[in-house]
């Protein structure tokens, strides 16, 4: 067998898989090489097992609701070591259709730790292999060092793992992930304390969802203690401590550290093959991928550019189309659309009013009601949209939403988005009733005008 090969992919995940699949069909002899599970972070140990857990707890909810609409006799109990043999089927289900893609694609898979020799030459475990070109997929794994004794404390990846749960759990952190599994445990039963630095959940996306999150949060039995710094935690006889500057201790039976991720790069060589790193550690590329050394591009997580899972496939795909599929392409990161997945959900594309503000006047649309579903059976839940318009031509900016099927109706939206449509357009369209969806097209008058760019 020849270890001459046209392009060498470090990581299987999935956008990995994706540019050893597109590069193939553009005829380059590629191999794979993953040091761990076929799938990456999202199929293996984050998007698709959270969204299982996150489809149980929903069950919750859905049991309640039912006694308002006349349904009797309506219970159920939680098994959680149910639930995790049946993601561990899935999981596993999903890893041998990855491998079967790969195989089918005459992308050759090998298993072990790459690294990176120089002048072309890649180590994968005993084995040495040379090639014209390298991509460095690896992704990111969850951050330990935000403040001592973070290492004691469950991560992302454990969490999926649980067999059973824990009578309450203290989160440290606010961002995705945080909001994520606190809402997902919450619903299942835990008591949930959520500690963060900021004021608000969600650090970066539009203020008016922060705010109703935080509300939501709240009305759903979340204990937030924000806006205080974190200073230690601590493993106590009886579960955990958190230990904040304001002299307040916080505790549970179980710790979730969800204070982010970092990129995936030790132990690539990357240093020895003149890859630079930017200040996050994560490496630093152009806008076609490319790294600072010769023949080395990466994408995905592991350059800390928009990590999600749709766009690292985008930039895989991009960098196979343009290097081996003669067509230059390249990924507009302006308008990916992006979710996430608390109780209620949130979805986004586009800018948020503030970063609007900075170029020019605006015109900002809303809708704030309670949804028909849980309005029928009493319940207090509302769902809130929002519309960031350009003030000048009427272009759409920004589509925010938090409520009930916000990803699936921002993810039809970001067509438009991209489109370039205007607020126009978006008048002109018949509704479809009764939906939520319908009233992104009904609002007619703005909520308030900026006439000017921020100074």
């Amino acid at each position: 067998m020849s270890d001459e090969f046209d392009l060498v992919v470090i990581g299987a995940g999935s956008g990995g898989v994706a540019a050893s699949r597109r590069a193939a069909a553009h005829g380059a002899r590629v191999l794979i090489a993953e040091a761990d599970r076929v799938g990456g972070t999202c199929v293996i140990r984050g998007c698709v097992p959270k969204k299982l857990m996150m489809y149980a707890a929903g069950f919750a909810q859905a049991f309640d609701e039912a006694r308002g609409y006349g349904w009797t006799g309506v219970a159920g109990r939680f098994e959680m070591s149910r639930w995790a043999d049946a993601k561990a089927a899935e999981t596993a289900r999903l890893e041998g259709i990855y491998r079967k893609l790969l195989a089918d694609s005459g992308v050759e898979l090998a298993a072990g730790q790459a690294r990176l020799l120089g002048d072309g030459a890649v180590a994968v475990g005993d084995r040495t292999v040379r090639t014209k070109r390298v991509l460095i997929a690896t992704g990111g794994r969850p951050s330990r060092d935000a403040l001592p004794g973070l290492s004691l404390a469950m991560t992302s990846n454990e969490v999926l793992d649980l067999r059973e749960l824990p009578a309450s759990l203290l989160v440290v952190g606010g961002g995705y992930i945080a909001v994520e599994f606190a809402s997902i445990l919450a619903a299942l039963g835990v008591k949930v304390t959520m500690a963060f630095r900021g004021a608000l959940p969600l650090r970066g996306f539009d203020p008016d969802l922060q705010q109703r999150l935080a509300t939501a949060l709240v009305a759903r039995g979340i204990a937030l203690a924000a806006g205080v710094d974190l200073q230690a935690i601590e493993r106590t006889s009886d579960g955990f401590a958190l230990r904040r500057s304001d002299g307040t201790v916080l505790r549970a039976a179980a710790a979730l550290n969800a204070t982010g991720r970092v990129a995936n790069t030790e132990g690539l060589g990357l240093a020895e093959a003149g890859v630079a790193l930017d200040a996050d550690g994560a490496v630093a590329v152009d806008a076609d991928s490319r790294t600072s050394a010769a023949g080395v591009w990466a994408i995905g997580d592991v350059t800390h550019r928009m990590n999600l899972t749709p766009v690292a496939i985008a930039e895989g795909r991009a960098f196979a189309d343009t290097e081996f599929g003669h067509r230059a392409a390249r990924v507009d990161h302006r308008t990916v659309a992006s979710a996430v997945f608390c109780d209620p959900p949130i979805a986004t594309v586009g800018l948020t009013e503030a970063d609007a503000l900075k170029l020019g006047p605006v015109d900002i649309f809303e809708a704030d009601f309670r949804p028909m579903k849980t309005a029928f059976v009493g319940g207090e839940a509302r769902s809130y949209m929002k519309l960031v318009v350009d003030g000048l031509n009427e272009r759409v900016l920004g589509v925010h939403m938090i409520g009930a099927d916000a990803p699936e109706i921002v993810q039809s939206l970001a067509v438009a988005l991209t489109c370039g449509a205007t607020k126009r357009d978006f008048d002109r369209t018949v509704a479809v009733h009764p939906t939520a969806a319908e009233e992104f097209v009904l609002m007619r008058q703005p909520v308030r005008r900026h006439l000017a760019a921020l100074p």
